[in-house]
């Protein structure tokens, strides 16, 4: 078994799938499903069970991919060890995001980085909560950016930044004279049996903000629920009801009048971003440089600037 073989194999099994792990690594599908065909002929055994979709492992799959991780873990340290002793900032980078980052202010930063580091092979995927601490327990992501971030088990978190909620409602709501630039803030008791666009059940975001809630005694009536921040922006503005969201995500809504932003009077809850990877591997200098510009990021400060002139006018 070549080295090559190993990590496309890895990167199948990561990702439960061929086409997936193609498109990482450059090359066709059927290059990819001839290499894994290639290794399980000359193991004498299935790996990968192909009627299932999303694939799944077979038992000595499962135990092939446990010590083909393992192998190249090692390898990878021993090459970021390496090039810890320079200042080389070099290889590949795979970081996992959750959808409501900021899709262009995080390409735009991307294009950014790429430009000072242009020896870095970086991909960017947007998936799920979920789906990032996949990729990063799996070693198909070297990085996952997440809210709410767990600082525990085999995952390590990096604070980011802290991104204030607020709350959204549409231009003809009758709390949205109350926006707009009026800076009136409104009492958390006002959600009361308001109808409310939710997060699902399962997110950790949809859980801190029940908490919330419920340590208020404020009970919305949650009438839709989906699991990410874009199509609850976009049920606010089609009225469907109004949302407690990051005012990062809502910043172009408000900008071109589709929502309006209101603060809370009584409460200052946030939602925490960090940067979370494997808690026992070393970062290569390329995601420690990643880590250093986000924090250094310009339109993070600006926002947080603003927040805080914000919170200083509403008080």
């Amino acid at each position: 078994m070549s080295f090559r073989t190993a990590e496309l194999f890895c990167a199948v099994a990561g990702y439960r799938s061929f086409s997936r792990a193609a498109e990482v690594h450059g090359i066709s599908q059927s290059s990819v499903s001839q290499a894994v065909a290639h290794l399980e002929r000359d193991l004498g055994v299935q790996l990968i069970d192909r009627r299932t979709r999303p694939l799944t492992l077979t038992a000595a799959g499962q135990a092939y991919f446990d010590g083909c991780r393992d192998l190249l873990d090692r390898f990878r340290e021993l090459n970021e060890s390496i090039q810890s002793l320079t200042t080389k900032v070099s290889g590949r980078l795979r970081v996992a995001a959750i959808y409501s980052i900021g899709l262009q202010q995080m390409d735009g930063f991307i294009h950014d980085f790429s430009e000072q580091h242009p020896e870095v092979d970086l991909r960017v995927e947007y998936l799920h909560p979920e789906e990032v601490y996949d990729r990063v327990g799996t070693d198909t992501a070297d990085l996952g950016i997440v809210s709410f971030p767990k600082d525990s088990g085999d995952f390590a978190a990096i604070p980011w930044h802290e991104q204030p909620f607020v709350l959204v409602v549409p231009p003809g709501h009758r709390l949205a004279g109350q926006g707009a630039g009026n800076y009136s803030p409104v009492p958390l008791s006002e959600l009361a049996g308001e109808d409310f666009v939710h997060f699902t059940p399962e997110l950790r975001v949809r859980r801190k903000l029940d908490q919330w809630l419920k340590e208020k005694r404020v009970t919305p009536r949650v009438i839709h629920e989906f699991d990410n921040v874009e199509q609850i922006r976009r049920a606010v503005e089609d009225s469907v009801g109004v949302a407690l969201l990051p005012a990062p995500a809502v910043e172009r809504s408000v900008e071109t009048g589709t929502l309006v932003r209101l603060e809370l009077a009584d409460v200052e809850w946030t939602r925490p971003l960090g940067i979370i990877h494997k808690r026992h591997r070393a970062l290569s200098n390329a995601a420690n440089r990643f880590v250093e510009m986000l924090h250094d990021d310009p339109h993070w400060s600006h926002l947080r600037e603003t927040e805080t002139a914000e919170k200083r006018l509403a008080h």
